[in-house]
């Protein structure tokens, strides 16, 4: 028996609890499953377990080989999963993450139309503003808005995220047209708390950062929302470009402090390095780098 045929005997040992229990799940003899545990101890130099007549437990040396020959051998099956998928149709259940701010219009739309074109494929789309981990729980794939710097994840760029500063025509007349950015903190703001900083707005500045205290009688947290009060007039909005597009073109919404506007952020799908792509992640991928690639071609995102 190879190495890699040992290592999934001890794993099983270990998460059976027991060497008859491992013995029946894989179908060989109880002696035979001791005897590959003892020739990996022997192969290492190391003892693995320690064995009583009614328990068996972990050496400190055999949790962390435990740990390390769990994560190796997760890869090696990742691998091959990975290569018998690359020819197959997308099938399964996958499991999205995406922050709950874009998720009210953008994602949503996004993720039912990816599911009329792929029957096959059901989805548990989760909408929360953290960054979940995405292998400790359990995602295949995650949307994500920021200037990703973490490399254990692969990424793929969707679009530019631009935000904007925004007021109807009514509310930019009534109160005027704020040229910096400090301006906003005497004029009324509508406040959505999902983001990050709340009322404490940032810009770019000649200096640097800029960070302006803004308030007002609006706090939401839900952009569809924060749209609708902006619409109705009840004062100067910041929000995701994506989501006001329309309301600009019709003119019902006039940006303001466009160059005070930070760059960097955009779109991102992500999933986990050590996982190669299943047939249904590479087909989510694909299809959002499309179905993004459309709505930049349409200028519903810049």
């Amino acid at each position: 028996m190879d190495t890699l045929s040992r290592m999934r005997c001890f794993l099983k040992v270990v998460d059976a609890g027991g060497f008859s229990a491992a013995a029946r799940e894989l179908g060989r003899s109880k002696a035979l499953v001791s005897k590959y545990v003892g020739e990996l101890e022997d192969e290492l130099g190391a003892r693995l377990l320690n064995r009583t007549t009614r328990q068996i437990s972990m050496t400190e040396v055999g949790h962390a080989f435990y740990k390390e020959a769990s994560d190796i051998l997760t890869r090696i099956d990742d691998l091959k999963a990975s290569v018998q998928n690359t020819h197959q149709a997308a099938r399964g259940k996958l499991r999205i993450s995406a922050p709950r701010s874009m998720g009210d219009d953008f994602i949503n739309q996004a993720v039912m139309d990816f599911l009329v074109a792929e029957p096959d494929i059901s989805v548990d789309l989760r909408l929360e503003d953290r960054f979940v981990d995405l292998v400790e729980e359990g995602f295949d794939v995650a949307i994500r808005v920021s200037e990703l710097t973490d490399s254990s994840l692969i990424a793929r760029k969707l679009a530019p995220f631009r935000g904007v500063i925004c007021a109807t025509p009514a509310v930019i007349e009534r109160y005027g047209t704020p040229s910096q950015p400090q301006d906003l903190a005497e004029l009324p703001c509508i406040i959505d708390s999902n983001y990050r900083f709340r009322n404490n707005w940032q810009f770019k500045g000649e200096a640097g950062r800029i960070s302006v205290a803004v308030s007002g009688r609006v706090e939401v947290n839900s952009a569809q929302a924060a749209r609708a009060a902006a619409l109705r007039g009840l004062g100067f909005l910041r929000t995701p470009h994506l989501f006001v597009h329309r309301d600009m073109v019709a003119g019902d919404l006039v940006e303001v402090l466009h160059d005070h506007q930070h760059d960097g952020q955009a779109i991102h799908v992500v999933y986990p390095h050590r996982r190669h792509l299943s047939g249904k992640v590479r087909a989510f991928v694909d299809f959002l780098s499309d179905w993004f690639a459309a709505k930049r071609k349409r200028g519903e995102i810049c």
